[in-house]
């Protein structure tokens, strides 16, 4: 009996491909990224900085409370930007977001029409570094020392 009314040689691709289907299990993937959250003392200056700065995406948010912003990473990953630190810490360079842009030396530029500093690693120059697979890639923070890393990977 043709329940879902398919042609014949569907069905058979599908007969033959049910045990290989139902060997792989749901989680096999594990875990997908989500969110990465930073805690800011300005909310309206990080969130213009990833705004305007790193150009990201607003999207909506839950909370509506004002003391949330969110913005869209990747097709599904989001940065979870939320008001409430007390002060300005120091941040570690070896902890950072990083981004990958088409055109390093066209973000650099833009970088440095909107006075916005960054270098290599050791902060010493904004010449780019050189990774040994040969991504370049550089340095920078955001208003509350949060450390970005951006570079010309195409993956």
């Amino acid at each position: 009996m043709n329940r879902l009314n398919l042609p014949y040689g569907i069905r058979v691709v599908l007969l033959l491909m049910m045990p290989f289907l139902m060997a792989i299990p749901a989680h096999s993937q594990g875990p997908h990224f989500s969110h990465q959250t930073i805690y800011v003392t300005d909310l309206e200056r990080a969130a213009n900085f990833y705004e305007h700065v790193m150009e990201l995406k607003r999207i909506s948010e839950p909370f509506h409370d004002g003391k949330h912003v969110w913005f869209r990473l990747s097709e599904h990953g989001q940065l979870h930007v939320v008001s409430g630190a007390k002060e300005d810490i120091p941040h570690d360079i070896n902890i950072h977001l990083a981004f990958s842009v088409p055109d390093l030396a066209v973000f650099t530029k833009h970088l440095d029409d909107l006075n916005i500093k960054y270098g290599n690693w050791a902060q010493t120059t904004k010449t780019p570094q050189l990774r040994p697979d040969k991504v370049k890639q550089i340095y920078l923070q955001d208003p509350d020392g949060y450390w970005i890393e951006v570079n010309d990977d195409t993956f």
